[in-house]
């Protein structure tokens, strides 16, 4: 039972690491099955030769037999880990001026890319409504200011992803548009009731319901919901609302938890463990690789001294496992190929 539980502990956390090379403990994980994968970020990737050699390294070292999730932020504007010859994307909100029609074709365009460089999962498009000027965070990464016009623009995006064979993944669910705080640096709160929260940061959510494979969580308080507690620890946000109100099957991805919303309210293991049992599937944990360590010892004790959670966290591997199974295998072809078709 402790090694299944390893394993399945391990298949909900998604880790990044610093520059360099896959650090021993994560390619040993990794090597046993017991994590998902990786998310990559500038200090991974400084230019598309780097790109493919951190996602070849890190799928040489995945166990066989499952598929690893490699994971990026390439939403265009300010958020975007890749630069050139990857294409150049523009804020969410001046691709919006584009189309439908336009903006699913440039995601499909941009996505091909992604896969010649071996990522399958590519963390957007951001789904937050865009009604506060003064928000420091989502700003021009929304779509638009009114819940129709991320739903007209940022779905096409999703669509043109998964064209693609990349896992698109919705964000921030309830929604980040309307905070005045950072959560990279505090916990916001919201106090809409919700009525609002249904007609205007919850109607993207709705919509994407049947169309995105992935959603991540947002770390902000919904007094609405569950006063104190952020929505990626809430099981009225996340099981109750997401999964049940809004009838979403795909699989639920917690932001960071090593955003200070979270980080300075709760332990690492604690955090994950609330996460997991709020209705969380995959845990992002982005920089500190002890802190995934921690996570992942913590979901194990906890999952063996407590059967529904041990219930839980099995439930959650298993999303896990079918999200991945939703993409084609990545190219396996000479990486001076790739890197030809990539740059011609």
């Amino acid at each position: 039972m402790t090694r299944a539980l390893t394993i399945a502990a391990g298949r909900v956390i998604m880790v990044g690491y610093p520059a360099g090379h896959v650090p021993e403990v994560i390619g040993e994980l990794a090597a046993q099955g017991a994590l998902a994968g990786v998310i990559l970020f500038k200090r991974n990737l400084p230019d598309v030769q780097h790109a493919l050699e951190a996602t070849r390294e890190y799928r040489a070292l995945h166990a066989a037999g499952s598929l690893p999730l490699i994971a990026v932020d390439q939403e265009g504007g300010r958020v975007a880990r890749l630069r050139e010859p990857v294409l150049t994307l523009p804020p969410a909100a001046e691709l919006a001026k584009r189309g439908p029609e336009a903006i699913r074709a440039v995601a499909n365009q941009l996505c091909a890319q992604l896969r010649v460089l071996g990522f399958n999962v590519n963390f957007a498009p951001v789904l937050d409504v865009n009604t506060n000027p003064e928000n420091p965070i989502i700003g021009d990464r929304s779509f638009g200011a009114t819940a129709q016009a991320v739903i007209d623009f940022a779905l096409p995006f999703a669509d043109g992803l998964m064209d693609a064979g990349v896992i698109a993944c919705g964000k921030h669910f309830p929604g980040h548009g309307d905070t005045d705080v950072d959560s990279h640096l505090a916990l916001p709160r919201l106090g809409h009731d919700l009525e609002r929260l249904r007609h205007v940061e919850l109607a993207p959510f709705k919509a994407a319901a049947g169309r995105v494979p992935a959603i991540m969580t947002a770390h902000v308080v919904f007094d609405a919901l569950e006063p104190g507690v952020p929505a990626t620890l809430s099981r009225r946000a996340i099981t109750e609302l997401l999964r049940g109100e809004l009838g979403y099957e795909g699989a639920i991805i917690s932001d960071d938890l090593e955003m200070k919303a979270i980080a300075d309210h709760y332990g690492s293991g604690e955090a994950g463990v609330r996460a997991i049992d709020a209705g969380c599937d995959l845990l992002l944990v982005c920089s500190e690789v002890e802190r995934a360590l921690s996570v992942h010892e913590a979901l194990v004790k906890k999952a063996e001294a407590d059967s529904a959670f041990r219930a839980r966290l099995l439930d959650a591997a298993a999303r896990v496992d079918e999200l991945a199974a939703t993409v084609p295998p990545l190219e396996t072809t000479a990486p001076e190929v790739l890197l030809a078709r990539l740059q011609g």
